[in-house]
């Protein structure tokens, strides 16, 4: 699928304003046929509910029906529940298929469910409120990589209700923890890198102490060498440079 796809430099980061110049991928293409003739994607939807056990089945659902799922109605509960937990599956595999491949074959998809979906209402609203905790969590981990942290504020008004809210604390608290997280399992060095340059848009956010303290723990890790981190150089500076 990635020779189809696109090739890039692996040793960099894709500027923001690629994803207008990039190529059009065939999910793209697909996506949005299955949206304007719906039927036409109903032999392919039965074949992946048939393959739903198998690992594979949420990625291609993900790429083919993103927009399929909150632009064309869908009435039963359950199967609305099945195929939004699928949608949030496959996505974060895909994306992490870019994590570490430092790519950006995705990030359509990326874009798709940040400024259509979860920055929209009418369409977040769609899928059951579980699910919408889930995008949120997903789209908190990938949106520094995927250059959209010029509209976290705007998403962390679109938080959805947590239950736990009164452990994990506030949008932002939850969006940071997710974003710790994220940093404790990159492994790709230049990805690593940007994560890092892209911190510095959380100044000024208002965290609980625990919050804060995990993260810069989290910071202060990436800057001495040995384990459990065992940062490379690069990374070690640009870790001293953050905090």
């Amino acid at each position: 699928m990635a020779d189809v796809i696109f090739n890039k430099e692996e040793d960099v980061i894709s500027p923001e304003n690629d994803v207008i110049d990039g190529p059009l991928c065939f999910y793209d293409v697909l996506a949005d046929y299955f949206v304007h003739v719906p039927e036409s994607g109903k032999p392919v939807l039965d074949l992946i509910v048939q393959l739903w056990s198998q690992s594979f089945a949420s990625h291609i659902f993900s790429l083919l029906f993103h927009k399929w799922m909150f632009e064309v109605h869908l009435d039963n509960p359950e199967v609305l529940l099945r195929y939004s937990s699928a949608l949030v599956q496959g996505a974060t595999n895909v994306f992490w298929i870019d994590i570490q491949t430092n790519t950006k074959r995705f990030r359509s998809i990326f874009r798709y469910l940040l400024d259509d979906v979860a920055l929209h209402h009418s369409r977040l609203n769609k899928i059951p409120l579980q699910a919408q905790r889930d995008m949120y969590l997903l789209l908190s981990r990938f949106i520094l990589f995927y250059n959209s942290a010029g509209k976290i504020d705007s998403f962390l008004k679109q938080c959805p209700v947590f239950q736990t809210a009164f452990l994990v604390g506030s949008p932002a608290d939850i969006f940071v923890n997710e974003l710790t997280d994220q940093l404790q399992k990159l492994k790709v060095e230049p990805v690593l890198l940007h994560y890092l340059s892209e911190v510095k848009v959380l100044q000024g956010i208002e965290l609980r102490m625990t919050t804060s303290t995990r993260l810069k723990t989290c910071l202060y890790g990436f800057t001495s060498p040995g384990g459990p981190m065992y940062p490379t150089r690069a990374v070690r500076h640009a870790a001293n440079w953050v905090k």
